[in-house]
């Protein structure tokens, strides 16, 4: 584990470089991404300093024991190494948990989208009850929101909603929110007072930054030919018009527009970007529809992933067997228990996987 620590220290001391490079600073884009990575690696170099200070303060007062010359001084050693070895083993749990990889997606913005279910009317103001505990909720942590789209139900909740949510480490905080979440009460429409279990369901996508496409030149397969049509003799005499290959995604751009050569090779990168780009787009919009398949199984009152039970003022996660008698406060958007839960869970679940790899 020293070792992982020491290797993050060494990186987070060239990035630290790399942030005083003129070449760095003059490059905004290139300069943020490295003062993030430099930002997220400080925790680690902090643990690592207090690891390992406290590996030799062990060494240390093991010396000062062995050679026992003082029992005065060994009597002090013996006393400070119990204290350190205490602080030992539950300081490695925490460091192996710092040490489990991040999803990189967590830093990223998200869409919440939120469908009623099974159970009618009352399925819709439920729905509608999710939203403003995820509203209260975005509100304590400073995040924004902005309405995409909804469609309001007659009797008050809504059909579906769709918000986009922009702050800190949202996806990460609230991926986990993804699936059928069930109540269970007397709707206001029953004249009888019998339960009803209803569902609504829960949409998290992170939002997708637009990047340049970057083509590498090696990827580029180039071809030139006699440019046809009209145009005079020196469009048929010389070989202006190009041809080029994007080699990864089996794109070819050809261009005869221009005079030269090397505008027809410029204007044919220019068509081939926009190809390439057009093509990012289509991937990600498949990647997310794809997504959202995975994240929603079905509306079904059986597929569920919490209930919400207000006869008895409960919360249950069926994920993790976690369940609060708080349901007051987590519908005005204390999550924080129930998403501070799970995390812990997978958490664990990722450190045994790397344990056993």
């Amino acid at each position: 584990m020293i070792d992982k620590l020491r290797a993050l220290k060494d990186k987070f001391q060239l990035l630290e470089e790399q942030l005083s490079d003129p070449e760095v600073t003059s490059d905004m884009k290139r300069f943020m991404k490295i003062n993030k990575e430099y930002k997220d690696l400080k925790p680690l170099v902090e643990a690592h300093d207090k690891y390992k200070a406290m590996l030799d303060g062990i060494a240390e007062c093991k010396e000062i024991i062995e050679e026992g010359d003082d029992p005065e001084f060994v009597e002090m050693a013996k006393e400070d190494l119990k204290d350190w070895e205490d602080k030992k083993g539950p300081f490695e749990e925490e460091l192996k948990m710092m040490l489990i990889p991040k999803d990189p997606e967590d830093e990223k913005n998200v869409t919440i989208e939120i469908r009623a279910g099974a159970g009618g009317d009352e399925a819709a103001i439920f729905a509608g009850d999710l939203l403003r505990l995820y509203e209260r909720f975005i509100d304590k942590k400073g995040w924004k929101r902005e309405y995409i789209a909804s469609n309001e139900s007659e009797s008050g909740g809504y059909s579906k909603v769709i918000l986009e949510v922009t702050g800190d480490n949202v996806y990460g905080m609230l991926k986990y929110e993804s699936g059928t979440h069930r109540v269970q009460r007397i709707p206001k429409t029953e004249s009888q007072g019998r339960v009803h279990t209803s569902a609504a369901t829960v949409a998290i996508m992170p939002i997708f930054e637009t990047e340049d496409v970057e083509i590498n030149k090696a990827d580029l397969s180039w071809d030139t030919f006699r440019a046809s049509g009209a145009g005079g003799q020196h469009v048929n005499k010389t070989e202006s018009a190009v041809r080029v290959t994007h080699k990864p995604s089996g794109v070819v751009v050809e261009c005869q527009d221009g005079r030269s050569q090397l505008k027809n090779r410029e204007i044919a990168l220019q068509k081939l970007y926009a190809k390439l780009f057009e093509l990012q787009q289509q991937e990600h919009q498949d990647s997310i529809s794809a997504l959202r398949n995975t994240l929603i199984v079905s509306g079904d009152r059986s597929s569920k992933i919490r209930t919400y039970n207000y006869s008895q003022n409960r919360v249950t996660d069926h994920r993790i067997n976690f369940t609060k008698y708080n349901l007051t406060e987590v519908m005005d958007g204390y999550l924080d228990e129930f998403i501070e839960a799970i995390q812990v869970t997978y958490n664990m679940e990722k450190l045994k996987a790397t344990e056993d790899v």
